[in-house]
C-alpha cells in the first residue's frame, strides 16, 4: 500500500515539476505605469493561490480521528510571468495535517516549501460541524482559516477565509461542496511606486474522498477570485 501511495505521489510530481523552476517571486518587476494594477491582479491570484484549501469533507473525525496528507495544488494565475519570468501557473505541494476533537471541532495545519522557489507557506483551520451527518443527513460544517506567506523578501501577504461546507458519505466516496471568502492583505517591502492591497474574494469550491482503509484519495477544484486551482492529496485518514 506504502508503494502505491509513492506510486502516485511521483505521478504527481512529474506532471508539475516542469512548472516549478522559474517560479522565485521578485515584485519589483512590476514596474511602469501599470505597476500598482498589476501588483494588484498578482496579488489576487497569490492570495487565491495560497489561500487554505481543505481538500477534505466537512464531517468531522471525532476524538481519536487523524487525517495525514501530501497534497499538490496548481493554480493558474493571470501574470505570475512577470514576477517569475516563468510560468503562469504555480505549483505548491504540501504537508497537510487534521486532528479531530471534542464536540465535533477539528483542527488543521498545513506547510509548503515550494521546490526551486522562494515560495514557502504556512496556515492553519479550525472547524466545526454544524451536523456530523450519518446514513440519511448531511455532514455540515463551518471553517475559519489563516495563511501565511514566507520567503519572499519583497513581499509580505498572509489570507483569512471563513467557509461553510456540505458532505455526504456513500461506502467509502464522500464528495462535497462549499463556499465562503477570501481576505487578503499583500504588502511590497522596500519596492518603489508599489503600495499594500488589501481586499476581500468569494470562493467555490467542489470536490470528494475516497478512503480505502490504509489509502485516503482526495481532489477538489476550487475557484477563489478570478483564479482556478486544483488539488489533489493522498494519505491516511483514520
Amino acid at each position: 500500500m506504502m508503494k502505491k501511495n509513492l506510486a502516485v505521489l511521483c505521478v504527481l510530481g512529474c506532471f508539475t515539476s516542469p512548472t516549478w523552476a522559474g517560479n522565485t517571486i521578485d515584485p519589483s518587476q512590476f514596474t511602469g505605469a501599470n505597476a500598482q494594477a498589476n501588483f494588484k491582479i498578482f496579488s489576487e491570484d497569490l492570495g487565491a493561490a495560497l489561500s487554505y484549501k481543505a481538500v477534505t469533507p466537512p464531517a468531522p473525525l471525532g476524538i481519536t480521528g487523524f487525517d495525514l496528507g501530501l497534497e499538490v495544488t496548481s493554480t493558474k494565475m493571470r501574470n505570475l510571468s512577470i514576477a517569475t519570468g516563468g510560468s503562469n501557473t504555480l505549483p505548491v505541494p504540501k504537508l497537510h495535517v487534521y486532528k479531530g476533537l471534542p464536540m465535533n471541532f477539528d483542527i488543521g495545519a498545513v506547510y509548503s516549501a515550494v521546490p526551486s522557489s522562494n515560495v514557502k507557506y504556512y496556515g492553519g483551520e479550525l472547524r466545526y460541524a454544524i451536523m456530523e451527518g450519518g446514513i440519511a443527513l448531511p455532514a455540515v460544517g463551518v471553517r475559519g482559516a489563516i495563511t501565511k506567506l514566507s520567503g519572499v523578501n519583497q513581499l509580505s501577504l498572509s489570507t483569512k477565509s471563513l467557509d461553510i461546507s456540505v458532505s455526504k458519505g456513500f461506502l467509502m466516496f464522500s464528495p462535497y461542496a462549499g463556499a465562503g471568502v477570501v481576505w487578503t492583505d499583500s504588502t511590497p517591502n522596500g519596492i518603489a511606486g508599489l503600495t499594500k492591497e488589501s481586499f476581500q474574494q468569494t470562493k467555490v469550491f467542489v470536490g470528494g474522498n475516497l478512503n480505502l482503509g490504509l489509502t485516503n484519495l482526495a481532489l477538489e477544484v476550487d475557484k477563489t477570485g478570478s483564479a482556478n486551482s486544483v488539488s489533489a492529496k493522498v494519505g491516511f485518514r483514520f
